[in-house]
């Protein structure tokens, strides 16, 4: 499964870019991959992980924004459809239980 935070932060002042870049730190040191500007995935095994990997999200929220989660398949992630654009290269697309980097 996929676990996708999508987020939109408020960055008109000091305060707001300091919460923007700890947060975005936060989803790259907990195995967040960014797709877009505001779009991070990450892999997750089953539920009790992905239970585990939102609790952890939720206690690390920024205090103004909206930020929000969706979990999909790896049948559904795979189906995405790049319009404009490539893919990006180092996103692991693959549907092994145990994927050597």
């Amino acid at each position: 499964m996929r676990l996708m935070v999508f987020f939109d932060l408020p960055m008109l002042t000091d305060g707001q870019r300091r919460e923007y870049n700890r947060f975005h730190k936060f989803l790259l040191k907990n195995g967040f991959i960014m797709m877009q500007k505001s779009v991070y995935t990450k892999l997750v095994i089953n539920n009790v992980s992905s239970q585990a990997v939102k609790r952890l999200v939720a206690a690390n929220l920024p205090s103004e924004g909206i930020v929000e989660m969706l979990e999909v398949t790896e049948n559904q992630f795979a189906s995405i459809e790049y319009l404009c654009g490539e893919a990006q290269k180092d996103v692991v697309d693959s549907m092994d239980r145990i994927v050597e980097l």
